[in-house]
């Protein structure tokens, strides 16, 4: 057999290949239970994702981010790339917003994302409150000079109090140390801050770990 034929077959072979794995990840239905996550690789995961942001490292931050969906939600390997991308996409349009009415644009890409979490989860909630929750520690954050201080803890705590069905209290050391890191983040922070910011969130997925288990 002629070598351009046998390159042919072993692309084609490839191809079948990929289209297949891709196919079973997007159809798979499997369902896994969030609360068994790790808590110490999600910290680390969000503080890489934070240092692409914030370094506008758009494509290193999408990888990045289907890695956390992997880690924290168990989502399979493509499924966790879509995802992403409604993520990612919310997270484009409420930057380009300038108040609440602009950043309830977003709204719809957070409720599919949490839609595709929900469809590979044990645990059950309500995307829509869930997906408002989301996007109002974001606005919160945004326009944190017009709240008072606690508000940014409060809604953190919320949003995984509607997640897991706990109370908001529950939450509270996730919520406080990840608010912490936020603002220490939005000090334009050298190197050995981002340390402080890494063990802030390291403390924070930790806490959660232990809240939902």
């Amino acid at each position: 057999m002629k070598l351009w034929k046998k390159i042919l077959i072993g692309l084609a072979v490839l191809v079948v290949g990929m289209a297949g794995w891709v196919g079973f990840d997007l159809a798979d239905k499997s369902r896994y239970d969030l609360r068994k996550f790790d808590g110490h690789e999600v910290g680390r995961l969000e503080t890489d994702m934070w240092r692409s942001y914030y370094g506008h490292e758009r494509f290193k931050l999408y990888r990045e981010l289907a890695a956390l969906l992997r880690s924290q939600y168990h989502l399979r390997f493509w499924r966790s790339y879509v995802t992403a991308y409604y993520a990612a996409h919310a997270a484009v349009v409420f930057q380009g917003g300038h108040n609440r009415a602009e950043y309830m644009r977003a709204l719809p890409d957070l409720e599919t994302y949490y839609s595709q979490i929900l469809d590979h989860s044990e645990t059950r909630f309500d995307v829509k409150k869930v997906a408002a929750a989301e996007l109002e520690w974001w606005i919160i954050h945004r326009e944190r000079a017009q709240h008072k201080p606690g508000d940014l803890e409060a809604s953190l705590a919320e949003l995984q109090s509607l997640i897991y069905s706990k109370p908001a209290a529950s939450f509270d050391d996730h919520a406080k140390a990840r608010a912490e890191a936020m603002l220490l983040r939005d000090g334009s922070p050298a190197e050995p801050d981002w340390g402080r910011i890494g063990q802030l969130l390291d403390r924070s997925w930790t806490s959660l770990q232990s809240s939902v288990n």
